[in-house]
């Protein structure tokens, strides 16, 4: 079973320096969060935004190339979650044929925003997301370091704005 997401938000991980590209559930609300590159995340926004650039970037390119040979992007599934690395497919249609290609989370959704091609979960990849979140210990655990963690724990997307990079 796929769950039909959103990106709820993009932002910059405080600690890590990386972007977070967080999807939410249409179904039920659940959160994931992806953290990703800074070109893609870039790459990303502009393509929500439709932003165009001077010269076009890697996913605008490819996008060109499969306009002009008749191909869509009809979806995109954030399909397994291996070692803390999510995995995805991407969804094409070429006129009655439809092929799949292995692809990075980020890049199935820059070439996703572009095609206005709805972005899928597969429930396990949820699940397996929410058990690893769980498992997450606290390493401070002084009374500081526990305000901090219910601080963090509280925060939703909406609190980190929307498609901030």
């Amino acid at each position: 079973m796929t769950h039909e997401m959103t990106i709820a938000s993009i932002s910059m991980d405080k600690t890590t320096r990386t972007p977070v590209l967080v999807l939410k559930s249409e179904k039920d609300g659940r959160l994931l969060p992806i953290w990703i590159g800074l070109l893609e995340a870039s790459s990303i926004v502009f393509g929500l935004q439709e932003t165009p650039s001077q010269r076009p970037l890697t996913h605008d390119l490819f996008c060109q190339y499969l306009g002009r040979t008749d191909t869509a992007v009809e979806r995109v599934v954030v399909s397994d979650l291996v070692e803390n690395t999510y995995h995805a497919r991407i969804v094409f249609t070429a006129g009655e044929q439809r092929f799949e290609l292995d692809s990075r989370p980020s890049d199935a959704i820059a070439m996703a925003v572009r095609f206005r091609a709805p972005i899928f979960v597969e429930d396990h990849v949820l699940e397996e997301a929410r058990r690893e979140a769980d498992s997450v210990e606290v390493a401070d655990d002084s009374s500081e370091g526990k305000r901090w963690a219910e601080y963090l724990e509280g925060l939703s997307p909406e609190d980190f704005g929307k498609y901030k990079v």
